[in-house]
């Protein structure tokens, strides 16, 4: 006779600090079939939908972080009302304007800063003054350096003029807890979103169609391809460089490059084809940029809602390029030293962007004498800046995904001393499965956009019945591949 586990049941249904919530676990999947009928059935009553989907987008985040989803309710409330009052004095008092903007802004990221760098800066002041420091047992919550710099975009562009606050707090807590970019992007502007907010709900077929192509596709690259070179190779060898081969490590790190490529634009476009699906519209947040030709325009193509947001927010605010070419570079470096700090309490993570923001300046020089004549005389793709740009991004990768510098630097050392290059053959016999998937994702990585495009059209114009086949092969497909547990996305930990 059937029954139901219902302790069982509620384990599933509770927070899980080893197995957080995500868009490629059964549990979710399960639980946005329920939450989609109830969607749906809502039709156009739009409050009780904003209603239910803020209430989810909580629960969604509590099975992420537990009880930490309060902090979300704290930046919610104070930010919402930090934007009216800011609003209201801001043609009328200036200073009052600045002080409320300014209040707004240690209130966010003084959170962040608790959260997120209390131990790192406590360690590093005691190394620098010579005292001891006991580290604090501080639980990060996921994806508050998303959410604390979406609610940020509000508070900044109201003072600045660019939009007028919102009258409903349901419809701010709705923006930013929106539970597909929640936890880890991208981050939407506000202006982009909240006028979507109230429209009426419409899904059309061709809307519904990139949706299922754009979670394919996610779910293809983070559960298939990510995850796979992850547990079966890349973690291996990240974990004990030195008891590899110089070759096999440069292979771990060019499956570290694949990797965190398939596994956050994966997430990204799962988020935005979940999204579509009810019908909000997302940016685009990857952009090929592995094919980029200098790291300028990888970093146009790589995680763009945060490389627009530091651009737009904390550049520009720097001076940007107004103040001459010496202050813009120093623009640039500041930039991406933040940009490798918001990702993670680490001077790995500080030398990650300082070498982007370094690379940076270089191509600023550069394009402006030689590889710029070079375009010039030029015409379509430069494969070898294309090379260059590619084996820059993956060298700084190393510093990226080490937790130490002595990691780091033992993989370099292997790879310049130990390189053995004879084992090639023997290494593809034995890890055919990662080398297979590893060309597969560099190979559709690099096919011409034309083709991307050609296969989303025909996904989209498939009847439902072939889309539901397709979603079932490839969920037929993760289980046959899949060798331990689902693995946290890894801007889960950002």
């Amino acid at each position: 006779m059937f029954s139901i586990d219902w302790s069982r049941l509620l384990q599933q249904l509770t927070y899980d600090p080893a197995s957080p919530m995500i868009f490629s676990s059964g549990i979710f999947l399960l639980l946005f079939l329920g939450f989609s009928l109830i969607y749906l059935a809502l039709g156009q009553k739009t409050t009780l939908r904003l209603l239910f989907v803020t209430a989810f987008s909580y629960y969604f985040y509590y099975k992420s972080s537990g009880f930490y989803f309060f902090l979300l309710a704290i930046v919610t409330v104070s930010d919402f009302y930090m934007a009216k009052m800011i609003s209201q004095v801001r043609e009328t008092s200036r200073l009052t304007a600045k002080f409320l903007i300014l209040f707004s802004l240690v209130l966010d990221l003084g959170l962040l800063f608790y959260f997120k760098y209390t131990n790192f800066f406590g360690e590093l002041w005691a190394s620098l003054s010579g005292g001891t420091f006991s580290a604090l047992d501080i639980f990060l919550p996921v994806g508050i350096s998303f959410f604390t710099f979406q609610s940020l975009s509000y508070t900044i562009d109201v003072y600045r003029g660019q939009l007028r606050p919102l009258d409903s707090m349901l419809d701010y807590a709705f923006y930013v807890s929106f539970f597909p970019q929640l936890v880890a992007g991208p981050i939407v502007r506000a202006r982009d979103f909240i006028p979507q907010i109230r429209r009426p709900l419409c899904v059309t077929n061709e809307m519904f169609g990139r949706a299922v192509f754009l979670i394919l596709a996610g779910l293809f690259k983070k559960a298939v391809i990510s995850d796979y070179i992850s547990v079966n190779f890349v973690e291996r060898v990240f974990a004990q460089p030195d008891l590899y081969s110089g070759l096999e490590n440069l292979l771990a790190v060019y499956g570290y490059t694949l990797q965190i490529y398939c596994d956050f634009s994966g997430y990204s476009d799962m988020a935005i084809g979940i999204a579509l699906m009810l019908g909000f519209e997302f940016p685009k947040n990857f952009d090929s940029p592995y094919k980029s030709q200098s790291i300028t325009e990888f970093w146009r193509r790589w995680h763009i809602s945060l490389s627009s947001w530091l651009k737009d927010y904390l550049y520009i605010s720097l001076g940007g390029n107004r103040k001459g070419k010496f202050r813009q570079y120093v623009n640039l470096m500041i930039t991406m030293l933040l940009g490798g700090l918001w990702h993670g309490a680490s001077l790995n993570f500080i030398v990650w962007g300082g070498f982007h923001g370094l690379m940076l300046v270089v191509d600023k020089l550069f394009n402006t004498s030689f590889l710029q004549r070079q375009k010039e005389g030029t015409s379509g793709v430069s494969w070898w800046r294309v090379l260059l740009t590619f084996h820059l991004a993956a060298f700084a990768w190393i510093f990226f995904r080490n937790q130490t510098f002595e990691g780091s630097f033992l993989m370099l050392e292997q790879i310049f001393t130990n390189f053995q290059p004879q084992i090639f053959l023997q290494w593809v016999e034995s890890y055919w499965a990662v080398a297979l998937l590893m060309a597969v994702g560099y190979v559709l990585h690099f096919l011409p956009q034309r083709w991307s495009e050609q296969t989303q059209h025909f996904v989209t114009r498939s009847p439902l019945v072939l889309q539901a086949l397709y979603l079932v092969a490839l969920i037929f497909l993760i289980i046959q591949v899949k060798s331990s547990d689902v693995q946290p996305f890894i801007y889960f930990q950002f």
